[in-house]
């Protein structure tokens, strides 16, 4: 008789770890609740910085939260409906690259990311989303990516634009942050 496995028993031994180098000081580690610790800590020191861009850090009150949204996204991230990457320099957790979602008809990666704050101007992010947009587009798994940022976030708007990302438009209101809503830029970049 065959044995299955329900959702619920899955662990984090189901699938193997990706790994991928992106320049000799930077490779991203797919997500896994071993670092859920260490991601913690990270998004802690960070909170009040990156609250100010985005509306989840506000409810990372725990280590406890921090391990579950692993696990949750570790099955998202192995079954391909998003991708959650740790961000590593010199071998330390600096940030967190993803694609928030995936659409595989259009072949259509929104990406999202984060970095400690004293990380900032390293080219990290950038080096990172040029590793990351080779690979799927090698693969053939994705052809479009997509950025939204807030219009005030310039460093993140920056990013987009140095990354060959091409402003698409203006969404009104379409993002809820700190109470109020607020005007989100939509960057896209196609490769073949």
């Amino acid at each position: 008789m065959t044995e299955t496995k329900n959702e619920s028993s899955l662990t984090q031994s189901q699938w193997s770890d990706e790994i991928i180098e992106v320049n000799d000081d930077i490779y991203l580690h797919s997500v896994n609740e071993k670092f859920s610790e260490s991601l913690f800590t990270l998004v802690k020191r960070n909170q009040a910085w990156l609250q100010a861009a985005m509306d989840w850090p506000r409810y990372v009150t725990t280590s406890e939260d921090t391990r579950k949204t692993l696990m949750a996204n570790y099955l998202l991230h192995h079954r391909h409906y998003t991708k959650m990457y740790l961000i590593f320099y010199h071998n330390e957790m600096v940030g967190v690259f993803s694609f928030n979602l995936i659409e595989p008809a259009n072949k259509t990666a929104y990406i999202g990311y984060w970095l400690d704050e004293k990380m900032q101007g390293l080219g990290i992010i950038s080096a990172t989303i040029e590793a990351v947009i080779a690979k799927f587009v090698s693969e053939g798994r994705v052809r479009r990516f997509v950025i939204k940022s807030i219009v005030t976030n310039k460093a993140s708007n920056q990013v987009a634009l140095r990354n060959g990302f091409t402003l698409e438009g203006c969404l009104k209101q379409a993002e809820f942050l700190n109470g109020q809503y607020h005007d989100q830029n939509i960057y896209g970049r196609i490769e073949s």
